[in-house]
């Protein structure tokens, strides 16, 4: 994953709000230029596109695969037909998690219960309880031990689940009173439980219409 430097995309500056994108004279360059969360913020605005925020560089987000649309589609409606008629609601990857002041991400699927905290025009979500990613073999290691990290760093979240769109395959982090609890399930009959939203996922629902060649 590469990061778009802020000298690589000058942008011009059009609307007074976007003021905070116009590239600083050369002479007043850090040596590594970097974004600040204003321009990173006006940056999306003004080209509609999702990237995501890492201590000063950002990273366009890329397009999914079959397999990652369909499985992402099966969670959120899955999910969604529990939890409708409580305090809970999903948000899908079109929200921005804000991580801390120097990190925002896209994860695929949050789930929130009670009132969204919201900063940033309603656009970037402070409290989700469940996160979900569904990883690709070149997103694994991402998602798997740096997003990680950012999820169990942040208070609200009591579960993420990752979910493998290459294969059966599916981890449960939860947080606990003694810490972090880990599972992963990889049979079409495990049955995921998500005790944060009172809920429980069946790995079948996950990759419904999903087949695997055989190895």
């Amino acid at each position: 994953m590469s990061a778009i430097r802020a000298e690589q995309f000058p942008v011009t500056q059009t609307p007074p709000q976007l003021a905070v994108v116009s590239r600083p004279p050369a002479s007043k360059l850090p040596p590594t230029p970097t974004w600040t969360v204003d321009q990173y913020i006006a940056l999306e605005a003004f080209t509609e596109t999702k990237f995501e925020y890492l201590d000063g560089e950002i990273y366009c987000m890329s397009g999914g695969t079959n397999n990652h649309s369909e499985i992402a589609a099966n969670v959120t409606i899955e999910i969604g037909s529990q939890i409708r008629g409580s305090d809970c609601s999903t948000r899908t990857s079109d929200m921005r998690l804000k991580i801390s002041a120097s990190k925002y991400v896209y994860p695929d699927l949050s789930v929130v219960c009670g009132k969204a905290q919201l900063e940033d025009n309603d656009t970037t979500l402070l409290n989700p309880i469940v996160v979900i990613e569904v990883v690709s073999p070149s997103s694994a290691a991402y998602d798997r031990e740096v997003k990680l990290e950012f999820y169990r760093s942040l208070p609200s979240i009591a579960a993420y689940l990752i979910v493998d769109q290459s294969q059966y395959f599916v981890e449960l982090h939860t947080r606990t009173e003694s810490g972090w609890h880990w599972q992963t399930f990889n049979d079409l009959a495990d049955i995921i439980p998500l005790e944060a939203i009172g809920t429980e996922l069946p790995l079948a629902e996950i990759y419904r219409g999903i087949a695997f060649e055989a190895a």
